[in-house]
């Protein structure tokens, strides 16, 4: 996960951006001190969450890669005789690295549970969309916003490692949203989500879709306090996904099949990856659709009215 992944740069490499702020994606003046610049929650300050910490600020979320010296270090050249299996040397730093895991997940767990709280006592229904890049998240979100305003209230926490281009575009809708920059990060986090959601202000009885960085590994891993998690993957990947990243379609409530529309003019096994879907998660419900279509996206609205409640 990420000890292993690149997600090292901390605090110092993200940035929480109020579009509606900033004016444009040219507009880069949201600094890397993890502060929202322009947004004012009528004190003129970001406030503290339940767990004494400022919001404008990243706590905790720090995957450093504690103890990682590879190599030998001496100069020396060193051969080894090849018709013998040679055993791989002991790595005393892995139980660091894996403790330094388990203390970020569990970290990241406990501040997931006061988003959780936080949610949950609003009435907000936050979802976690997640999917590797080019899957359609956004312009499934675009075209949901559009086809639900007036129905659902609707806010989003975009989730990128650079730029506003997706916050722009689902400003454009008419939505309020809230940019998440990760910097060097392969995902969001709980904190991140906290801070992301104090910046937006979701009114009480609303939805919120958080879009995920765009990835199909650690953000299966990483707890955010949403009350679902969806997994958005499509024709033009392959239909062999949930079995190359087992964990991502596990960790799902629902998966949505996106980009049906092209299926004329591909080779992707529907009934194999249905299939694959099955063999990591029986319980998830899978949802054929088109988010260019619209083919399929009553029954995908129809999943959030019911979840959304009277």
């Amino acid at each position: 996960m990420c000890a292993t992944c690149g997600c090292s740069e901390g605090a110092a490499g993200v940035r929480v951006i109020d579009p509606a702020l900033v004016g444009s994606a040219e507009h880069g003046h949201a600094h890397s001190d993890g502060h929202v610049h322009g947004h004012v929650h009528g004190d003129g300050h970001m406030h503290a969450d339940g767990h004494g910490h400022e919001s404008g600020h990243d706590h905790g979320h720090s995957h450093g890669h504690e103890g990682h010296s590879h190599g030998h270090g001496s100069g020396h050249s060193h051969e080894h005789d090849h018709s013998q299996p040679v055993a791989a040397a002991p790595d005393p730093d892995r139980g660091h690295t894996i403790a330094l895991e388990q203390r970020v997940l569990a970290r990241n767990d406990e501040l997931a549970e006061h988003n959780r709280r936080w949610l949950t006592e609003r009435a907000i229904l936050a979802v976690n969309l997640m999917s590797s890049p080019g899957a359609g998240k956004t312009t499934l979100l675009e075209r949901t916003i559009v086809d639900l305003a007036g129905e659902l209230p609707v806010s989003v926490v975009e989730g990128d490692q650079e730029t506003l281009l997706d916050a722009d575009r689902i400003t454009a809708t008419g939505c309020r949203v809230v940019q998440i920059n990760t910097g060097s990060g392969c995902h969001l986090d709980a904190e991140m989500v906290d801070r992301g959601l104090r910046a937006l202000a979701p009114p009480e009885h609303s939805v919120v879709f958080i879009e995920n960085v765009g990835n199909l590994v650690c953000p299966a891993l990483f707890d955010l306090g949403e009350a679902a998690k969806i997994v958005i993957t499509s024709t033009t990947e392959g239909a062999d996904k949930p079995l190359k990243y087992p964990r991502m379609f596990a960790a799902a409530d629902l998966v949505l099949l996106n980009k049906v529309d092209l299926l004329p003019y591909l080779s992707f096994d529907v009934p194999a990856c249905l299939a694959a879907i099955r063999r990591v998660n029986p319980r998830a419900v899978v949802l054929p659709l088109s988010a260019t279509t619209g083919d399929g996206l009553a029954a995908w609205y129809d999943w959030l009215r019911d979840r959304v409640g009277p």
